[in-house]
């Protein structure tokens, strides 16, 4: 059965039995229809944080299809909970990109998935329009004012680097211009759009501690500058008060249920190669403050997502996590080690070999932060017992815990290994978390840090346009933000075809964007795109819809 099938034969709780499962009072929650429900922010307890085990699941650098790190999240919660540990899994909302393009939606599969499967991966409730909405709002006011004669800052609009927003791929939008058709429809100008997960408000979203939090971010989101060089923030032109308002519902984190019936909550969803790729500081404290164990996931390989949920949202927020689960698949690592995308179920223990080198990087990559990592494999069909075996004598040879979950195929049960390797880790060695980096240390040196330490690079290179933009980040104040690279998942490098663990590599630093609002820097590294394009065939031509309402082709 597809995975669409597998959800579909599941009858959901009422999501009021789901809420009393938490720990929450029925009447506290606002339902959005019978099975999804947003969860209040005073419900969020910072007392009881210290309390929850918060464990991280990453993977290693992933093929075109992804390795699965929602599933093995929502599998692994299945089976703590199995296993009586109070536990709830804390996700990242889909993108409509991904859903109509290539790698397909985000709440997980076979029998480890959350649902309503459908309403999560399409529209949900709401909260990727309303930051679309918001976002492009400011857009609005930007070309307006710089339209305007009676309220105008003087904005100049060869500076303005904020473009628009839509959740699709849709590569014909990357650079476009806008105000044409005369005096009446606004002042010419290029710009273009990035896809809603980059934008700088879904990053605020994730990043907020509160309404008011928000608000103060909103507004300082760096617009531009004036024709006399007077740096311009969306609070000058009085649109954070408008965009809190659209947001008022979206800060809030949704609750809704998984295959066995546990709570699930699920809030915003950057990618971790062109954002910060985790979900709301507030949704995972929401989570803490109900759950012995709180298991969430960053985007991508741990080269992105993970390092970025320890230097961005767990230093701005103060989350410790106990534990990393690597998730890993015997077909990324033969695709590592040489193995061609249409040969990755091919039995082939060599390459299996030729790719532990990329499982190495990450292992060594989480021992950095002074965190403990657990090797979670990914059972497919086709794994031969063979190439299983490959994975446990390096990690046992590299004295670090391994585990075959199946839960793909037996969604919690499949993952009771997992859960008492991550259980026994946490009560015998708890990690004692620290970032790699110091956020007040030069902004290169922090690019550095990250390229050297993280990626294996030898040199950083920085483009003409890239130099330039260091010395407005110092004259703006703004040297003290963490760093946000955007680069490519498909490798350490910045070039996508070096696969494995490449060496004596460089990587080029085409621009640094400016995140101020959400409170970092976003170098982007090579030709990485921030609104991504549809492939030949996209997931799109095979979605479709009968006449009694049934979706058909969502995976």
């Amino acid at each position: 059965m597809t995975d669409l099938d597998i959800a579909k034969k599941v009858t959901p709780q009422p999501i009021q039995h789901i809420a009393q499962k938490l720990g929450v009072d029925p009447e506290k929650i606002e339902m959005y229809g019978k099975y999804k429900a947003k969860l209040p922010l005073d419900l969020i307890d910072e007392n009881k944080l210290k309390e929850s085990n918060l464990i991280l699941v990453t993977a290693i650098s992933p093929t075109p299809a992804g390795e699965g790190k929602t599933t093995m999240s929502i599998g692994l919660s299945e089976a703590l909970n199995k296993l009586g540990k109070k536990t709830t899994v804390v996700l990242r909302e889909p993108s409509l990109g991904p859903v109509f393009g290539i790698k397909g939606g985000a709440t997980g599969g076979g029998y480890s998935q959350v649902i309503p499967m459908e309403d999560i991966n399409l529209h949900f409730t709401g909260d990727f329009a309303a930051i679309e909405k918001a976002h492009n709002l400011l857009a609005a006011v930007i070309d307006n004012n710089i339209q305007s004669k009676t309220n105008s800052l003087g904005i100049d609009g060869r500076t303005v680097m904020w473009k628009r927003v839509v959740d699709l791929n849709d590569r014909a939008l990357r650079k476009i211009v806008v105000g044409l058709g005369g005096t009446t429809s606004g002042i010419p100008r290029e710009t273009g759009f990035d896809i809603t997960a980059a934008s700088e408000i879904m990053a605020i979203l994730c990043l907020s501690s509160d309404m008011q939090d928000l608000k103060k971010r909103l507004g300082n989101i760096f617009v531009g500058y004036t024709f006399d060089q007077k740096p311009i923030y969306a609070r000058d032109l009085k649109a954070e008060g408008a965009m809190s308002v659209l947001l008022k519902d979206a800060i809030k984190p949704n609750l809704v249920q998984t295959l066995e019936g546990n709570p699930a909550i699920i809030h915003a969803g950057p990618f971790a190669n062109i954002a910060q790729g985790t979900n709301t500081v507030l949704a995972t404290k929401m989570g803490m403050s109900f759950s012995e164990y709180t298991v969430t996931e960053a985007g991508f390989g741990f080269d992105l997502g993970g390092e970025k949920f320890f230097n961005i949202k767990c230093q701005s927020s103060g989350l410790k996590p106990k534990a990393v689960i690597l998730t890993a698949t015997i077909r990324a690592i033969k695709y590592h080690g040489g193995a061609g995308l249409d040969n990755l179920t091919e039995p082939n223990a060599e390459a299996v070999k030729e790719g532990l080198a990329n499982l190495q990087k990450h292992v060594e990559n989480i021992r950095k932060f002074k965190v403990k990592p657990i090797i979670a494999i990914n059972r497919f069909i086709s794994d031969t017992d063979e190439e299983i075996q490959v994975i446990k004598d390096f990690a046992e040879e590299n004295n670090i815990p391994v585990s075959l979950a199946d839960i793909w195929a037996k969604g919690g049960e499949g993952g009771i290994d997992l859960a008492n390797k991550l259980i026994e880790s946490i009560e015998t060695e708890p990690s004692e978390f620290e970032p790699l980096y110091d956020w007040n240390a030069p902004v290169t040196e922090k690019i550095k840090t990250i390229a050297r330490e993280i990626y294996g690079a030898k040199y950083v290179d920085y483009s003409v346009k890239s130099k330039a933009q260091l010395k407005r980040i110092a004259k703006l104040g703004l040297e003290g933000l963490p760093i946000c690279m955007a680069k490519t998942q498909k490798s350490f490098s910045g070039n996508p075809n070096l696969l494995g663990r490449p060496e004596n590599f460089s990587i080029t630093i085409r621009e640094i964007e400016i995140a101020a609002g959400a409170g970092f820097l976003i170098p982007i590294v090579g030709d990485m795109m921030r609104m991504p394009g549809l492939p030949a065939h996209p997931a799109s031509e095979n979605i479709d819809i009968d006449e009694n309402g049934e979706v058909t082709g969502l995976f």
